[in-house]
């Protein structure tokens, strides 16, 4: 729909000076080819008509973008433009005029920029202004030089019914594609500057391992030094030999990671299997964290598609649910459920914080792009969500009833 209204602006300016062109060609008509093309000028209520038009037009030339911004706003426009041609086409012979086609010009434009109702209803007004035009035309206007001239307008009237009907149905069923086609190019776009950010902050994520390798290795021989030291605080000790011990897990995980995405492999483990894992990591990693599953004996056997980054996704998912829930009510609760999708074709992991909420306006970002957040939520969701469509996954992030946030991550399940 952005790229729709992205192209209206583009065509405003365009559009308006279009239909100014028409009005200067209903002037011409009137007052200096009548006679070439045969015209029958018989009311001076044209004159007025043509002085309301200009007025019209010069009013909705200023207002042309906000105007042509919304499919109400552009439909009414063309829907009193195609009145106004009616209007000149009625006080200049009806029927009888040869520039009677140009009722068309509304139809198309709507067809193009406008939802399949707005060429039709268009489409159902000429139709019906022309053929009551055509059939009170007066007989003696049906004859031109002692010729009957009613087959002639009758074909005329087919035709435009026929050029009406393409408009309505082709050309509309083709501007529809390529907008389509350009939604989705759109999505490619996005999605490739998506996978690029990754890849950078991907690529800097194995730097800082290499270089947290030493460190962290030089860090360890100190602290055993300490250790048999008598005079050394054993808490203390132990403490920072627990917090190596986790940054020594993370860079291997990091490195194995790393090495099976670059290879491309995959391979398929259980739910059961993969809770199990997950309980685990989470148990080591962040103890303080109080974590409910709700899994089921059945869906426990369900197969799905594993690569070394599932699991960090699920893991970042529930500390970003812990961290809410211990800011909201002092304990670090998240609560894991599992369930199947309504066709049985994918799996629902759910992860239930019981924190504030996601603020409405990050809803629709968090997950498909960097976002400002004093949190830090947005680098890890995104990260996450990326994991997830490599499985052919999508992250869902939604409010609970009674209060919370909702990552739901849907995985497509392994068919026999």
């Amino acid at each position: 729909m952005s790229s729709v209204v992205n192209f209206r602006y583009q065509a405003s300016d365009q559009l308006a000076l279009l239909r100014m062109m028409g009005l200067v060609l209903k002037l011409c008509l009137t007052f200096a080819f009548a006679e070439t093309f045969g015209l029958s000028l018989h009311s001076p209520a044209l004159n007025t008509a043509l002085i309301i038009e200009a007025i019209y037009l010069g009013f909705t030339f200023w207002l042309r973008k906000p105007l042509f911004n919304s499919d109400s706003g552009l439909f009414i426009a063309l829907l009193l433009d195609t009145l106004l041609w009616i209007t000149w086409l009625y006080f200049s012979g009806g029927a009888t005029n040869a520039f009677i086609s140009l009722l068309l010009l509304p139809i198309a434009i709507a067809a193009v920029l406008l939802p399949k109702w707005a060429p039709w209803s268009l489409a159902l007004l000429s139709n019906l202004a022309y053929s009551v035009m055509l059939f009170t035309v007066p007989d003696n206007e049906m004859q031109h030089h002692g010729m009957d001239m009613r087959s002639h307008y009758l074909g005329m009237w087919l035709n435009f019914v026929i050029s009406s009907l393409v408009l309505t149905t082709s050309v509309a069923l083709i501007a529809k594609r390529l907008r389509r086609q350009e939604a989705e190019l759109g999505y490619m776009r996005e999605a490739q500057l998506r996978q690029e950010k990754l890849l950078a902050l991907g690529t800097a994520s194995a730097q800082m391992a290499h270089q947290m390798a030493t460190p962290l290795a030089s860090l360890r021989l100190l602290v055993d030094e300490l250790k048999e030291d008598e005079g050394a605080q054993n808490i203390t000790l132990d403490e920072m030999l627990l917090a190596l011990s986790v940054c020594d897990t993370r860079l291997a995980e990091l490195r194995l990671a790393t090495e099976s995405i670059r290879a491309g492999e995959f391979k398929f483990v259980t739910l059961a299997q993969l809770l199990d894992t997950l309980t685990q990591q989470v148990s080591l990693l962040m103890p303080d964290i109080s974590l409910e599953l709700k899994p089921s004996q059945q869906e426990g056997e369900l197969c799905i598609k594993y690569d070394a980054s599932l699991l960090p996704a699920l893991v970042a998912l529930i500390e970003n649910g812990a961290r809410a829930s211990g800011e909201a009510t002092g304990e670090q609760k998240v609560t894991l459920s599992l369930r199947q999708g309504q066709y049985g074709d994918e799996i629902i992991i759910a992860v239930r914080d019981y924190g504030h909420g996601i603020p409405d306006s990050l809803l629709t970002q968090l997950g498909h792009k960097i976002v400002e957040s004093p949190k830090g939520m947005g680098v890890a969701l995104m990260l996450s969500h990326a994991s997830f469509e490599r499985l052919g996954g999508k992250l869902i992030l939604g409010s609970d009833l009674a209060g919370g946030t909702v990552a739901q991550v849907h995985l497509p399940l392994l068919t026999s």
